[in-house]
């Protein structure tokens, strides 16, 4: 990792520092880049959420070889990890790498390491374009995520996404706060939970929603159909001020976790901090920046790499803590 962090800090130069902790310090307002919006605080918090939980260290017991795999809406992931949607590579990571071999390496990655990559969507046509070729070369192996535009556009980017053969489709409703959308001059909006519904109705495959942040707001999603949520304050890109996302996680999970899949993203930078996430109720992660460097700077052997030394350093904290699957994750392993 060490070489592919190297060319990721030089491919990347004036959009991401590639720092030895990414927790948003040093990008603070970097919006377009790799930041947080205004003061970064939401990015920040995400980071500093997740090292204020602690692990409970158990080693009376016999987990020597512990199984990381999971199911996620009818599909077994290797691990509970999954590559968060992410486009704009020109303008939020500097243009060393094309759209293309950015998103090839995210979706050839994670499929050879036995998970799923997730395809961003933009006002460049490119963005998509890029998606739907890289998802249609790997079997429709990956989930793409289109932002909530109005009806006409927003179901033809779904239209176009589903004949590439994906299981399941996502959208970001988080992403209705871009400022980098608004100045290309083409505002998404919130959608209501009516709206929702409508919209769920029309695809017939599993439909994730992320950008949920309460337990209310979860259960509207839940009332709206949708099969799965992800717990998501956009990398802090969206509103200034959140609360990180791991200390919303809990009460979400309790909420509506006996009823969907529920999902997070923001922060995690280790297999520690995986494996926390689960003992707070999620099923699976979604990780954002470091995939980013990893593709651009390894490209699919980057995502490969990053994955093998997230997955070891995963399975470490299991054997640390007496957990022997990442299907049965206890809170009891917090400290």
């Amino acid at each position: 990792m060490k070489e592919i962090r190297a060319t990721a800090k030089e491919l990347m130069h004036g959009y991401c520092r590639v720092c030895p902790v990414c927790n948003g310090k040093a990008c603070a307002g970097e919006v377009p880049g790799m930041g947080g919006l205004g003061t970064g605080s939401a990015f920040m918090a995400n980071v500093e959420a997740l090292s204020r939980v602690r692990l409970a260290m158990r080693l009376i017991h016999d987990t020597t070889d512990p199984d990381t795999s999971v199911e996620f809406l009818g599909h077994t992931l290797s691990v509970p990890v999954l590559a968060a949607p992410i486009g704009g590579v020109s303008f939020n990571m500097g243009g060393g790498r094309s759209e293309q071999e950015y998103i090839d390496a995210i979706i050839h990655g994670c499929a050879a390491r036995g998970t799923l990559g997730c395809t961003g969507d933009g006002v460049p046509p490119f963005i998509l374009d890029a998606a739907c070729t890289a998802l249609t070369a790997a079997g429709g192996r990956g989930i793409p995520f289109i932002k909530p535009w109005e009806d006409q556009e927003l179901f033809e980017k779904l239209e176009r996404v589903l004949a590439c053969g994906v299981p399941m489709v996502g959208m970001d409703i988080d992403a209705a706060g871009l400022v980098t959308l608004r100045k290309m001059g083409r505002p998404v909006s919130p959608r209501s939970a009516k709206e929702l519904q409508r919209i769920r109705e029309r695809i017939p495959v599993p439909f994730i929603l992320k950008g949920i942040m309460t337990p209310d707001q979860a259960r509207l999603a839940v009332d709206a159909g949708v099969d799965a949520i992800v717990v998501s304050n956009h990398g802090g890109r969206v509103l200034d001020g959140t609360p990180g996302t791991a200390e919303v996680l809990p009460a979400v999970a309790r909420a509506v976790g006996h009823l969907v899949p529920v999902l997070v993203d923001g922060g995690v930078r280790s297999g520690g901090d995986v494996l926390k996430m689960l003992a707070l109720g999620a099923r699976a992660v979604l990780i954002g920046r470091p995939f980013s460097v990893a593709a651009i700077g390894g490209l699919q052997n980057g995502v490969e790499t990053y994955l093998d030394a997230l997955t070891t350093e995963l399975k470490q904290a299991m054997v640390m803590t007496g957990t022997a699957s990442c299907r049965s994750v206890s809170s009891d392993i917090l400290a």
